[in-house]
């Protein structure tokens, strides 16, 4: 659930905003959540505007650029992923739990181009991939080393490739969405078959990324130390 948005009077006290001026900052952030992942981060404010159907001063009252609107829907979908993660950890099969939240993860890549784009951008890097690190990555480890512990997953898959695999089933769901928009769980279907632990796996050619490699592609980091 969202935190309640906050402003700060004259004499310094932090006062919640009206419930009409937050359900104006709702529309615009689910009018924005909207266009973004169907057109990408091109629409403009005003296109936001007219979606949530309030006026773009309203718009820019509460998000002054796109930046940080596109800031507050990032932070959002953070909130909403560890949410996901935390509940994985608590499913009794590890095997579901894992391929549950790859799953859930790959499908807001494969839908959503926003998204995408933000997560490929140097733009909102700084505190984007802080978040990232500091409360997924080490939520997505333990998954991991939650299903190889059970014997489930298989040893030489690594946290630092589930990027890469939303990249990869990201792609095709976003390169076929105008002609079979789900044909993206095929893909993750294969790829997950070839996770599973069983006798006579072939060896994979390449090691895992490193997280030092895997920041130096996508900005994401490892867990603190």
């Amino acid at each position: 659930m969202e935190t309640p948005v906050a402003s700060r009077a004259p004499d310094g006290e932090v006062r919640p905003l009206r419930k009409d001026a937050e359900r104006n900052r709702r529309r615009v952030l689910e009018a924005a959540r909207e266009l973004f992942a169907e057109h990408g981060l091109d629409v403009t404010l005003d296109d936001v505007a007219r979606r949530a159907g309030v006026g773009v001063g309203t718009v820019y009252r509460r998000f002054p650029g796109k930046e940080d609107l596109v800031e507050a829907l990032f932070t959002e979908e953070i909130d909403h992923l560890v949410a996901r993660a935390e509940q994985a950890l608590e499913e009794t099969d590890p095997w579901e739990a894992f391929t549950g939240f790859l799953v859930h993860c790959t499908e807001n890549m494969a839908r959503d181009h926003g998204l995408r784009e933000v997560m490929l951008s140097d733009a909102y890097a700084c505190g984007r991939l802080v978040r990232i690190r500091d409360r997924l990555v080490p939520l997505a480890e333990a998954l991991v080393r939650r299903a190889q512990d059970a014997g489930v997953l298989r040893a030489d898959f690594s946290s630092t490739d589930i990027p890469l695999v939303q990249e990869m089933i990201g792609s095709i769901g976003l390169l076929a969405q105008r002609v079979r928009p789900e044909v993206w769980r095929r893909g993750l279907a294969l790829v997950l078959d070839g996770l599973r632990s069983r006798p006579g796996l072939t060896p994979l050619a390449e090691p895992a990324l490193t997280h030092a490699e895997l920041e130096r592609i996508t900005g994401i980091t490892g867990p603190p130390q």
